[in-house]
């Protein structure tokens, strides 16, 4: 289960809104944490990737966004999905 469920309710009556009220509390304050968690994690996992490599056909997956150093042109090369690689210098 990746996040909380809500109890199922039958015939709701007025002394059930308490508790009704409490497995909302609960709910939302578990699915917030879990939230904030997932974000931390996205939040600390870096945009880009640098390589350094003799030539970028040395990378085998490159990713929108990620950055090469070219030793053997001596160029930085930045990777657009549209078009590959492309000198940033």
């Amino acid at each position: 289960m990746l996040y909380p469920e809500l109890p199922q309710y039958g015939r709701i009556t007025v002394e059930d809104l308490p508790k009704m009220y409490m497995d909302l509390v609960r709910y939302s304050t578990e699915l917030k944490f879990l939230l904030e968690q997932r974000d931390a994690v996205l939040n600390n996992t870096p945009a880009t990737t640098v390589y350094t490599v003799t030539t970028v056909t040395n990378i085998s997956r490159a990713r929108e966004g990620d950055i090469s150093y070219s030793t053997s042109t001596g160029k930085f090369r930045g990777y657009v999905s549209s078009t590959g690689w492309v000198n940033l210098n």
